[in-house]
């Protein structure tokens, strides 16, 4: 775990919206039609509209997240699907309860 790549991808508002809405996707994103959330994650679109930003910059913030190990990404024909990695949060978890 690369603790200042974790940091760095924390230290935006939208970054940790995207967190926030990724860790409970039903009650923040429309129904998506080609894949489940829990098992494969949200569509870019999907979390660019929400952003309301632009997709390279939404592009952008989530290949920071993906690098700094917070997010699991698949890719379904054209479509690119993120969830969070929910491990990477546990054991982010634990270095700030033992080492911070």
């Amino acid at each position: 775990m690369d603790q200042l790549a974790i940091f760095k991808a924390l230290s935006n508002k939208t970054r940790l919206d995207i967190l926030q809405w990724l860790k409970d996707p039903e009650l923040h994103f429309p129904p998506q039609e080609h894949a489940d959330f829990m098992e494969v994650g949200v569509c870019v679109g999907k979390i660019q509209e929400k952003c309301g930003m632009t997709q390279s910059t939404v592009s952008e913030y989530l290949a920071l997240l993906l690098k700094a190990g917070l997010l699991e990404a698949t890719r379904i024909g054209q479509w690119t699907y993120y969830k969070r990695n929910e491990k990477a949060f546990e054991l982010l978890g634990d270095f700030v309860k033992s080492a911070l």
